[in-house]
């Protein structure tokens, strides 16, 4: 014999030795191990069986409407898992006969072909052939394409060592015990690439062929078939001719394995590939989703909260339901685009729509005039505009939290309220109208007011100095909670405002008396849940965008809601919305009401910022409460002028029009609901608690005494009394929240005054007249009647004291 003859038995018969020695190791545990690597490989070899029995592969996950109309899929391989009995019979006998021919054979390794393939590569001096199963192929790719998250991990799965071909075939023969040859098929066509982003057989049918896996036939099968091998090359799309001429190797497999007829197999052979014009991909991301991108993008952020994150939705083939309902949705699009321009230089609408459930709140529409997208050139956006902290603030609109903490505090909404044409207080910061004193925040009126108005009046007709008065009465710290309570709860959130400190916390510590007038920039869903919120009898929930999440298999996924808060009494909250009422019908948004032809009685506020640089309007019912708001989302922070929306020098844009009649215009399409009824007893006022009811007209010292012997503790004021004798109690103001003995109460002292004498006030917005200029929308001025003869009589008294130093 020859030396080369001897060398090549000698290598056969090494190689016959290491395959029985693989197929020994395959088929037993791990062995001559130390006790921490043989503890580390069995865990680790015990999940990846786990895993592959499961079967569980990335899939596609679908997000739609309430309606079931889908808004958009997110995935990172875009795979639709089916069952054995959803996959033709063709692909199955194609991806055999071409793969692993003696797959019903085996028990997952191949013992005739590993000889075979160890043989060769040890001549070769290296791990050149695979000869792997469809058992062996399917754990290779699970561990690439589903275990490896990282470069070194996807380079251990497909590395060309004894090492991984060893860890291959152990799993291989372990899930042949353990599934069906028709669970390893189905597991395996479920999980490869066919190219053209297409991950498993289902999708791969319907990318080439529009059709599902269930339908495909022979010559289909075949081209998928080949296309395994390397499904980059092998492109019917850019490589047509080496897909004809691998899909019919495939054709000719199928004959030598009997599946196909000869004369069958050449038929097909001679057919075009009949694939579709172009591959039909998969829309994926909320980048897709269109006019709902915005929605959608706040789904995923909500979902993220709850604990379920993008990654995993990319991953886990779920499907989430939300509460989008489509022709709100529609409806609210058409009347922010009817009200301002979708290409409008340096200005956008938004507005978010929410159903004033007490123990949910659905939003069902989130809108911006921008076209969601990422063309910034055709004025696209993807950020979260609906529901973020923009603009400069919604004005007067923060007039209605005063008064909250108002009437919850005892204030009637009947009651009589001073209007001066200009106010200056102390201790509320320092600035705002002309010629302020360094010590004085002061405040001027936009518009020409009688000298008092009821509460109710004083929030359709939206004079800034009555509610920097009614601030000053209640407490900045009462009604930032308010505001908080109520819906504004990103105000809570560390450097939202300032360095380390929330604007809820700044305010407080400021003790800012220009907050009343909303100067301060705002989540547009907030804005519209702090509606829903009154309108749910003072149930503050946490908007919410979904309705439920389905698991791959069908099963529910828990997401934990926030729990809903009482954020005011319900007849707290009945009272204050009816003190809302009348802005559309003779307050700040009224015109525009009537040139809308809009009556329905609906709760509601106007709102502008400081120099109209934003402005928004409050509109709510039982069914309904939405918040369009209009302000500056470019780089020039300019004042914004009406009809059309645009950037301007003078700035014309209120509250009362556009943003009004955006909300008009959607309310006309959408049940809004009613308004509850109140009890009257709020007319007048009422602070839950009788004893403080009973104080009203009583002396300081009587009142003081009558309050402490019941367990209270008393501070005083002094505030105008319209009639109410000198030092005598116009009113006793609890702490917000529940009387109890021991809580604080402020009674307000009569300081003798009627109402102040008005001054004239031209009605223009000047710049730096005020810090938000409020609902400045132009309303007709209501007729000053003369003082009574009691307001004459006390405003002598008054006078009088004033020159004897009685007052100080």
């Amino acid at each position: 014999m020859g030396v080369t003859y001897l060398k090549a038995l000698g290598q056969m018969f090494v190689a016959t030795v290491l395959v029985g020695l693989l197929v020994a190791l395959a088929c037993a545990p791990a062995a001559g191990l130390g006790g921490l690597a043989v503890k580390a490989t069995t865990q680790a070899m015990v999940s990846d069986v786990q895993n592959l029995e499961a079967g569980n592969v990335p899939g596609v996950t679908t997000i739609r409407d309430a309606e079931g109309g889908t808004l958009a899929y997110l995935y990172t391989q875009r795979r639709h898992p089916v069952a054995p009995e959803q996959i033709s019979h063709t692909i199955k006998d194609a991806i055999v006969s071409i793969e692993d021919r003696r797959f019903y054979e085996h028990e997952g390794v191949d013992i005739q072909g590993n000889f075979r393939a160890v043989a060769t590569n040890l001549l070769a001096g290296g791990v050149s052939q695979g000869a792997s199963t469809i058992n062996q192929q399917y754990v290779k790719n699970y561990l690439l394409l589903v275990d490896a998250e990282t470069d070194s991990e996807r380079q251990a799965a497909t590395e060309q060592s004894v090492a991984r071909k060893l860890r291959e075939m152990r799993i291989a023969t372990q899930i042949d015990k353990s599934l069906s040859k028709d669970e390893i098929l189905s597991n395996y066509l479920n999980l490869i690439p066919f190219g053209n982003h297409a991950y498993g057989i289902e999708a791969a049918a319907r990318t080439y062929f529009g059709i599902p896996a269930a339908q495909l036939n022979y010559a289909q099968a075949a081209m998928l078939a080949g296309m395994v091998q390397s499904s980059e090359y092998l492109n019917p799309y850019t490589n047509r001719d080496a897909v004809v001429e691998r899909r019919n190797l495939v054709l000719q497999a199928l004959v030598t394995n009997g599946h196909l007829a000869q004369e069958e197999a050449d038929r097909l052979a001679g057919q075009d590939l009949g694939v579709l014009p172009r591959p039909a991909t998969l829309p994926n991301g909320c980048i897709t989703a269109g006019n709902r991108g915005f929605f959608c993008d706040f789904v995923l952020d909500y979902l993220a909260s709850k604990g379920l994150d993008k990654e995993e939705l990319s991953r886990g083939g779920y499907t989430v339901d939300t509460t989008l309902v489509p022709h709100i949705q529609d409806a609210a699009q058409a009347a922010v685009n009817g009200q301002t321009s979708p290409t409008a230089e340096g200005v956008a609408e938004v507005m978010s729509v929410l159903v004033p459930e007490k123990n949910d709140r659905d939003v069902v529409a989130m809108v911006s005039s921008r076209a969601y997208g990422l063309d910034q050139d055709n004025f696209e956006t993807i950020l979260p505009q609906p529901y973020s902290l923009v603009g400069n603030g919604a004005g007067s609109i923060f007039k209605l939290f005063t008064a909250a903490a108002a009437i919850d505090a005892g204030y009637g909404i009947q009651e009589t309220v001073p209007v001066p044409a200009r106010y200056e207080a102390s201790g509320l910061g320092h600035g705002g109208a002309a010629n302020c004193p360094p010590d004085k925040y002061c405040v001027e009126n936009a518009g020409t007011y009688q000298p008092t108005m009821t509460l109710q009046d004083a929030l359709a007709h939206s004079p800034n100095s009555t509610f920097v008065q009614l601030l000053e009465q209640v407490g900045v710290p009462a009604i930032v909670d308010m505001s908080v309570k109520l819906g504004l709860r990103s105000y809570t959130e560390d450097a939202s405002f300032s360095e380390n400190t929330s604007i809820a916390q700044a305010a407080k510590d400021a003790n800012m008396g220009a907050y009343t007038l909303g100067p301060t920039a705002v989540n547009p869903l907030e804005l519209s849940n702090v509606g829903a919120t009154i309108a749910a009898e003072g149930m503050w929930c946490e908007p919410n965008p979904v309705n439920r999440v389905t698991d791959r298999d069908g099963n529910q996924v828990f997401i934990e809601p926030t729990p809903c808060e009482r954020a005011l009494n319900p007849e707290v909250a009945a009272a204050l919305t009816a003190a809302l009422s009348q802005d559309t019908t003779k307050g700040t948004a009224a015109d525009s009401a009537r040139a809308f032809g809009f009556g329905a009685p609906t709760a509601a506020k106007t709102g502008t910022s400081e120099s109209n640089k934003s402005s928004a309007f409050l509109g709510f019912a039982s069914g309904l409460a939405a918040a369009p708001y209009i302000y500056n989302d470019g780089t020039t922070n300019a004042p914004l002028c009406t009809a059309p929306v645009r950037q301007c020098v003078e700035g014309t844009l209120f509250g009362g029009m556009e943003p009004a009649r955006t909300y008009f215009a959607l309310a006309s399409q959408v049940d809004q609901g009613v308004l509850p009824p109140y009890n009257p007893q709020y007319n007048k006022g009422t602070t839950g608690d009788a004893l403080l009811d009973s104080v009203r007209g009583m002396s300081q010292s009587q009142a003081t005494a009558t309050l402490q012997s019941a367990g209270y503790t008393v501070t005083t004021r002094m505030v105008p009394g319209f009639g109410v004798g000198y030092g005598a109690v116009v009113r006793a103001l609890k702490s917000p929240g529940p009387l109890r003995p021991g809580g604080e109460v402020v009674l307000q002292l009569s300081d003798g005054t009627g109402a102040p004498t008005p001054t004239t006030d031209p009605g223009a917005a000047r710049p730096g007249a005020n810090p938000s200029p409020g609902n400045s929308d132009p309303a007709p001025a209501a007729p000053r009647p003369a003082p009574s003869l009691e307001e004459q009589l006390g405003n002598l008294a008054n006078e009088f004291r004033n020159a004897f130093g009685l007052n100080n």
